[in-house]
């Protein structure tokens, strides 16, 4: 009788160290990232202003600054040399990682308006284009 307690003990302990890690709850973040923007996109008129509100200022993403240079002469090409966007996967491009907070702390620190977020991943959509 002592044996079948033991093993039926012996039984009970393994099967809860199999089950019990299984139980717990996962825990889910959404990141609002602002309507899906479906119109035409420009660099130069709709990703430029960002960048310039929020980006490309002193101590920043300007020249001389923190890379990418995010200032209007420059971010084309700083984005491009820097494989900040990929074309073929939009939403794992670094720069809308870095945008979202995905990548780690947003960028800018608090994030930026999240249609902003929307817009820059509309232009990555419609091919990354230095329009």
């Amino acid at each position: 009788m002592l044996c079948n307690k033991t093993i039926l003990g012996i039984v009970l302990v393994t099967t809860a160290v199999f089950i019990l890690p299984g139980c717990y709850k996962d825990k889910t973040v959404v990141f609002d990232t602002g309507a899906e923007i479906t119109r035409p996109v420009t660099f130069a008129n709709d990703v430029i202003p960002i960048f310039n509100k929020s980006c490309s200022l002193s101590g920043c993403h300007a020249a001389g600054g923190k890379s990418p240079d995010l200032t209007a002469p420059n971010a084309f090409n700083s984005l491009s040399a820097g494989n900040y966007f990929d074309i073929n996967n939009p939403q794992a491009s670094l720069i809308y990682l870095w945008l979202t907070g995905k990548k780690s702390t947003p960028m800018p620190v608090g994030g930026i308006n999240k249609d902003y977020n929307a817009m820059v991943l509309a232009w990555i959509k419609q091919g990354a284009k230095n329009n």
